[in-house]
């Protein structure tokens, strides 16, 4: 690997980061009644997307929608799989359950996401049809064409999912 894939590997990595703080900061702010600092927060967090989007399709990391499908299919089993799973045994070792309660809630909704990944490549082509998602705010629980009456994996209440269009 080149240098300047390194890089853009890392900017890619950097901004994406980025992005996630500055609308996890936007939402604090609007908490404490601050409005205009939580604009600015996602103003900037849109800026770190277009950033994000950049060094990726200079990674010629964006391809079509089946190559796309596979490998968002290959990342999410890694991290049910692999990653959440051990992260979980270190957060049990060390005694901490908000870490915990985090990569427990992860590895679970990870397992959801490669189902409906995989749904969608299997049936790529065959369908225009489109239907919303609705995702648990607490968890990220994901599930297709209607909230279920409580989450499966948090139990917050389906009136309180957010309706992905």
């Amino acid at each position: 690997m080149s240098k300047t894939e390194q890089n853009l590997r890392d900017a890619f990595a950097g901004e994406s980061q980025a992005n996630r703080r500055y609308l996890a900061f936007a939402a604090a702010a609007d908490k404490d009644g601050y409005p205009q600092v939580a604009k600015l927060f996602r103003a900037a967090a849109e800026a770190e997307t277009i950033h994000a989007h950049n060094h990726l399709k200079a990674l010629k990391g964006i391809k079509s929608a089946k190559e796309n499908l596979l490998e968002a299919i290959t990342g999410e089993t890694h991290e049910f799989k692999d990653m959440y799973p051990k992260m979980l045994e270190v957060a049990k070792a060390e005694g901490n359950k908000e870490a915990e309660r985090s990569f427990h809630y992860a590895n679970a909704v990870e397992k959801v996401h490669a189902q409906l990944y995989q749904k969608l490549l299997d049936n790529l082509g065959s369908s225009k049809e489109t239907s919303a998602y609705y995702v648990c705010p607490v968890c990220g629980y994901t599930s297709e064409k209607e909230p279920p009456e409580s989450c499966p994996v948090c139990g917050t209440k389906g009136k309180m999912f957010k309706k992905i269009d």
